[in-house]
């Protein structure tokens, strides 16, 4: 690593450690006993570090701030989940649709910006730091701002919506509970007052949406969360089921690094496949998940999600068969 970087390794060890041996140093930054002492003594001297040796636990420490200029470290630098984070925030707020948020998206971005060291800095990091999002569905949403006042006025709301499975529209007036941002996409969870039940809609499928003067039927946070965020994904519901899904040697390697769902169990078999148990009310969302594995992947149980993963399968199959 270059030296600035060292400098912030040292920096990181000694607000996480509290206390950090010179061996401890050593062997982090792969330098000699010399090198280090450089270094520790370069950070006093030019950026006024407040580092100090204390004898009775054998290491360094930061110590009170010293006086004259404040210690801080010339630069930017994040770590990968830092520089993420940072980016998704961006990404998400650049994404918003207009409407009632926008007036506050530009000074967020304007801050987010000013963080990141501002212009022509910022311009530099945007440049060479992307995120993609496969699989992200991009049609804009023109009544983002009509859903998400109905849910801070806490008012009803027509809609017109486009059901993607049944290829059908139908109207329905709701009571907006929440907006959710869920795999890069806009939901609003609410009370159906046609169904008289709890249902998620996708904002970017709402074709039509008017403001009602009613009041919206107020769901309580705990019934919202045990409906709609006990199973698997934005298909949850009261019902729910664990999918036991058997992966390959393989595929583990992919999937032990994955989160499927908060409350998940998993566990490695001695041939080194992968046991994850996920739970869920309504399988369509995880079946897509499932099938993505093809091979690499056995549904144990339930019986019913294991004969919908099998017949799928063998309608692909047939697609491919030359003979039929």
């Amino acid at each position: 690593m270059d030296r600035l970087e060292r400098f912030y390794k040292i920096d990181q060890l000694l607000k996480d450690r509290k206390v950090v041996s010179f061996a401890t140093f050593m062997q982090e930054l792969g330098m000699s006993r010399a090198s280090v002492k450089r270094d520790l003594e370069y950070m006093r001297s030019r950026f006024n570090a407040p580092i100090e040796y204390d004898a009775g636990a054998n290491g360094y420490k930061f110590g009170k701030p010293r006086s004259g200029p404040r210690y801080e470290l010339p630069g930017l630098w994040f770590s990968s989940d830092e520089a993420y984070a940072l980016l998704s925030m961006h990404s998400l707020l650049s994404e918003l649709q207009p409407g009632l948020l926008e007036p506050h998206v530009a000074p967020l971005q304007a801050r987010l910006r000013a963080v990141l060291g501002g212009e022509p800095a910022w311009k530099d990091v945007e440049k060479r730091i992307r995120i993609f999002q496969p699989e992200r569905r991009v049609s804009p949403s023109k009544f983002f701002g009509v859903v998400a006042t109905a849910v801070l006025k806490r008012s009803r709301l027509w809609i017109r919506h486009y059901n993607r499975k049944d290829d059908r529209e139908t109207e329905r007036e709701i009571s907006p509970q929440r907006l959710v941002h869920y795999r890069d996409n806009w939901y609003v969870d609410a009370y159906c007052h046609l169904r008289e039940d709890l249902r998620s809609f996708a904002v970017d499928a709402i074709r039509a949406a008017e403001l009602r003067d009613a009041r919206a039927k107020e769901i309580p946070a705990k019934e919202l969360d045990e409906h709609l965020g006990s199973g698997y994904g934005i298909f949850a519901g009261k019902d729910v089921q664990w999918a036991v899904l058997r992966f390959t040697r393989e595929a583990a390697r992919w999937v032990s690094a994955q989160s499927w769902h908060p409350k998940q169990r998993s566990r490695f078999e001695p041939d080194g496949a992968y046991v994850l148990e996920v739970p869920y009310a309504h399988d369509q969302e995880l079946l897509m998940e499932i099938l993505k594995f093809g091979a690499d992947v056995e549904v144990l149980g339930p019986d019913a999600l294991r004969d919908r993963v099998a017949e799928a399968l063998r309608n692909a199959a047939r697609r491919y068969d030359r003979s039929a």
